[in-house]
């Protein structure tokens, strides 16, 4: 047994993450001894702390010291310390398999199953979702779902308010919540009770958005919010807006629920009304709970609002996208009706990621089969009557977890317990693809995914079939209406045995297929997460043995292999696809998905608008329930802008931003508090808009026109945009423009070159460019990109190589010519793009060969910027982590 442990044992990065998040622990660390396997806390930083893997090499009082696993030796207290009950995954495996066996009815059963569910845990087989792996037989007050859609709120403050308090339970608990808040009445509508007016649905939705941003702040786990509208609400494009105003809605992401009827509209470029019911109706604060549908079969009054052209609320949904990613949207009435639980309980929003759409007091039950475990190397094809029985183990593995969990709202027992949803999906797609040399988004691998997914699907509803033949079905269940769905038409008439089954023994389950992100659980794994394509193949690692480019262990595999060769073309990578092979892998995978999926359609920099609505379009027309597109860059719109006129207030304004918010920022930025220190120490002031005289008499007004050039500077959070403007022959302004708006990234480069700007503008410092370049210079954080003396430790060091080569570049007569520019013109330059692929015929791709060539953000967890969109999610690629789980 020893051996067998010793050989599953993870190493790097795989360990850290499952030690750290899945593996049972003890919270008294006083009983910590040499020899135990403890996560160290290396570095005490509240926004960004550092965990090292180690062993305890020797204890003084509650002092210990740590050997790291790079051989390092730390010191720490005990309290510090995450001291691990279980250290390899068998002994995990061991822990879930007992537990979800132990509902079974009879010891036979209780040994059988145990054996079954050790089979599909062991090597990776099956990955549990995040909370069944932290959560089984670990406390009783650990749910086991990931994430919950809770009804509408109530019409009222008291029904806010218990929303509120609902979502910031499940919340502080680690689950994630999806709402949909059609529900409330639009702006400016008359409220009675209070003589006034309503706010309107959106701002109810800026306060959950709010509450999330504390529970992530002040907890162990962020809070993940969905914030979904209807497609006939009067507040829809206030809704579809209202992320271009700063501030409103932060913490959250947001969704459209689009209707068969709306899109047709938009087709036959048709008027569209504006709706809510009558709040005057007696029966409005009984029977009113956000259907529609609904509230008119009861016969109740519909009060139009306002009519608008479909096609420009469309318009504005897809420039919206476009700009920031945001809105999603989901084709809800679609949904619905392929829904396998449409007679008995409506879809009514979606869970944070968007792969599960839920009735309310509906809940994520989920789980991955690992398909990349699944090549038969001799037969070069994939090992189906295994796969079977994975599938099959598997589905009475999370039928089982529903049985286990606990449940905190009664609510969420009463529904889960009446309709058993579970949502088994996958992960190592594209490994399992490569395996097989099939290139993701090719003819070829469409027609394998519908093989694989629909293979998997049928064994999955045969095998819940036969669960109900034992068990019994669902409580909701009815033969006839159940297979009525849309969906379970289309498996039906590919798979007749299916519906034979379920007419015989009735079914388990109303839902079994769920595609969800794996960010974590893939990563600790070390396989390609849920459906994507890997996002890069090498990546740069920089350790204390230097600065080394590295490659997804199946590419370095390759590569070790044809050390003189590029990577064949069915090597490919999410950036490396065009937006719409995304979307039709998309949609081959929801063929065989009665849930929905989770999956980003990653775009290039230079993707049009009108390029986007044919995406949204297409997602409609091949059956897609749900759509959301990244565009590389999408955030890099222009936030600082010059004034066409000369409006004196409008100068003063500028003139009179917050120091202490930028000084502090840029605090954050250079992770450097002697830096700091000099510079806020010349910069105190007290802001106040009506007071003319700011600053020291030193004061200089900034004229219309600088001349200046700008750099185009590589760093490890992407390309930095640097420009230097002169006054009087002297650096006196810089502007940075480096990853999207609304990112960390984004903010802290934008307060460093404020902070610069003050620095250079105000006040007699001697030599201010030579002061500035000494604390700016060598400033490193969690990465670097390039060698010699084309390193960039940091944004800041980039500033200050900028700043050294500047001098040089204006004294040149012959280029400083060309180098006349104005603020916007920085911020206006595209983002940059990958070079084409060399397996992409006429540049239809665009290739990611590293990580570091595309936008990134900050990762809460790790601190390194290597926060990317994938899965429709964010997902860190240093430590693992992921928003969504």
């Amino acid at each position: 047994m020893e051996m067998m442990q010793e050989k599953k044992r993870l190493e790097g990065l795989s360990e850290k993450i499952f030690l750290d998040r899945y593996a049972l622990k003890n919270a008294d660390t006083s009983h910590a001894k040499v020899g135990d396997t403890v996560l160290v806390l290396t570095k005490d930083d509240p926004k960004f702390p550092a965990k090292e893997v180690g062993e305890i090499i020797s204890r003084e009082g509650n002092i210990v010291t740590v050997r790291t696993r790079s051989g390092e030796t730390v010191e720490s207290s005990v309290e510090k310390l995450t001291l691990n009950i279980e250290k390899t995954p068998d002994e995990m495996w061991d822990r879930l398999a007992g537990a979800m066996a132990s509902v079974e009815t009879t010891p036979e059963k209780r040994k059988e199953w145990t054996e079954k569910f050790r089979y599909i845990l062991d090597d990776w087989k099956l990955v549990p979702g995040g909370r069944i792996a932290a959560g089984a037989d670990a406390s009783d007050e650990l749910t086991l779902f990931n994430c919950y859609v809770i009804p509408s709120p109530h019409d009222s403050r008291g029904g806010i308010m218990s929303t509120l308090s609902e979502m910031t339970e499940i919340m502080s608990r680690g689950g994630g919540v999806g709402i949909n808040l059609s529900s409330l009445r639009p702006r400016r509508s008359i409220v009675k009770g209070v003589n006034g007016s309503s706010s309107g649905a959106v701002s109810w939705g800026g306060l959950f958005s709010y509450t999330t941003g504390l529970i992530e702040q002040g907890g162990s786990r962020r809070g993940a919010l969905m914030l979904m509208i209807n497609d006939w609400h009067p507040d829809l494009v206030d809704f579809i807006t209202v992320k271009s105003t700063m501030g409103q809605i932060t913490n959250a992401n947001l969704s459209v629920c689009v209707s068969n009827g709306f899109m047709k509209a938009v087709k036959e470029d048709l008027d569209w009304e504006l709706v809510f019911p009558d709040t005057t109706d007696p029966d409005y604060n009984d029977k009113w709970d956000g259907n529609l549908d609904a509230w008119k079969k009861f016969g109740k009054a519909v009060k139009p609002y306002r009519t608008v052209r479909a096609r420009e609320v469309w318009h504005t949904i897809i420039e919206s996208a476009w700009k920031s990613a945001e809105p999603g949207v989901v084709f809800m009435e679609y949904y619905n009706q392929m829904s396998n639980s449409w007679y008995f309980n409506p879809i009514i929003c979606t869970n944070p990621c968007g792969e599960q759409g839920l009735p309310a007091w509906g809940v994520c039950n989920l789980s991955a089969i690992n398909l990349s475990k699944f090549y038969d190397a001799e037969k070069h094809d994939v090992d189906w009557a295994d796969l079977a029985k994975v599938v099959r183990y598997s589905t009475r593995f999370l039928d089982n977890v529903i049985d286990k969990t606990p449940y905190h709202f009664e609510e969420n027992r009463l529904n889960q317990q009446a309709e058993r949803r579970v949502g088994l999906g996958s992960m190592g797609l594209a490994e399992l693809m490569i395996k097989l040399k099939i290139r993701y988004g090719s003819p070829e691998s469409l027609q394998f995914l519908d093989k694989i997914y629909g293979f998997i699907a049928k064994e999955a509803y045969l095998a819940s079939a036969e669960i109900a033949a034992e068990k019994g079905s669902f409580k909701e269940f009815v033969a006839d209406k159940f297979l009525q769905s849309g969906f379970m038409k289309n498996m039906t008439k590919v798979y007749p045995e299916v519906g034979a089954a379920i007419q015989k023994n009735g079914m388990r389950n109303v839902t079994v297929i769920t595609q969800a992100p794996t960010g974590s659980t893939g990563t600790m794994v070390g396989t390609s997460t849920g459906i994507e394509p890997y996002f890069a193949f090498e990546y740069y690692r920089q350790s204390r043995l230097g600065f080394d480019k590295q490659y997804v262990p199946i590419a370095q595999e390759w590569k070790d292999q044809h050390p003189d060769q590029e990577l064949p073309d069915y090597f490919v990578t999410a950036m490396s696809l065009t937006a719409e092979d995304h979307i039709r892998a998309q949609a081959a995978i929801q063929t065989w998905v009665d849930s929905s999926i989770s999956k980003t359609a990653n775009c290039p920099s230079d993707f049009t608008v009108e390029e986007t609505k044919r995406l949204y379009e297409l997602a409609f027309d091949l059956g897609c329930k749900g759509v959301t597109i990244y565009r590389d860059g999408s955030r890099d719109v222009q936030v600082l802008s010059t004034s066409a006129g000369d409006d004196k207030n409008d100068e003063k304004k500028a003139e009179t931003q917050s120091v202490a918010e930028t000084v502090t920022a840029a605090a954050v930025a250079t992770k450097d508090e002697d830096s700091f220190s000099n510079l806020s120490g010349k910069l105190a002031v007290n802001v106040d808009a009506k007071t003319e005289q700011v600053f020291d008499k030193q004061y200089k007004r900034r004229p219309q026109i600088l001349r200046g050039a700008t750099y185009k500077v590589n760093t490890p959070f992407g390309m930095a945009y640097i420009t230097i403007n002169d006054m009087n022959g002297s650096p006196s302004e810089i502007f940075l423009n480096v990853g999207k708006a609304g990112s960390d990234v984004f903010a802290m480069s934008e307060a460093l070159g404020r902070v610069c700007s003050l620095f250079l503008r105000y006040g007699d410092h001697g030599d201010k460019v030579k002061l500035l370049i000494k604390h700016l210079k060598g400033i490193g954080g969690s990465g670097a990109i390039g060698f010699g003396n084309n390193r960039v430790e940091s944004i800041a060091d980039a500033v200050a190589k900028a700043l050294e080569q500047h001098d040089e570049v204006m004294n040149e007569q012959d280029d400083a010519r060309n180098y006349v520019t104005a603020t916007s013109e920085v911020l206006d330059s595209p983002a940059p793009t990958a070079a084409p692929s060399s397996h992409e015929g006429g540049g239809q791709g665009h290739s990611t060969s590293a990580i570091s060539a595309t936008s990134k953000d900050l990762c809460p967890s790790c601190g390194s910027a290597s926060l990317i969109n994938s899965e429709g999610c964010k997902n860190c690629a240093n430590c693992g982590y992921s928003r969504c789980q």
